[in-house]
């Protein structure tokens, strides 16, 4: 699903309050675990990711479990957003901290742009 430029500025910018105030799990096996668990509040995933089997199962797995998931354009960035300084292919944001507002925004967003 395509989302709106200024959506992913918002998701970004969510990302890096919940890293920095929150808890977030970096990488396709921590998010997977994350989302089994039902402990994910939103799971981001990255649309640069080479080869896409790696992130295959991620969006099935979120529709399993009821959770939301967006796609964003860069590893690089999403990286950046989550506070480490090498690319990732998935986060799951398991406490939101100071990104509560701005997340719960992206959930109704994204839930609107779905139907």
């Amino acid at each position: 699903m395509e989302i709106p430029e200024e959506l992913v500025k918002d998701v970004y910018k969510a990302v890096e309050a919940a890293a920095k105030t929150g808890k977030v799990k970096r990488g396709v096996n921590e998010t997977t675990k994350a989302v089994e668990r039902d402990k994910a509040k939103l799971v981001v995933v990255a649309d640069d990711v080479s080869p896409k089997e790696i992130i295959m199962h991620l969006p099935i797995l979120c529709e399993e479990k009821g959770v939301v998931y967006v796609n964003v354009p860069s590893r690089d960035e999403l990286g950046k957003a989550s506070g480490i300084k090498v690319p990732t292919s998935s986060i799951a944001i398991i406490d939101e901290g100071d990104g509560k507002e701005i997340i719960a925004s992206i959930i109704a967003k994204i839930n609107e742009l779905k139907k």
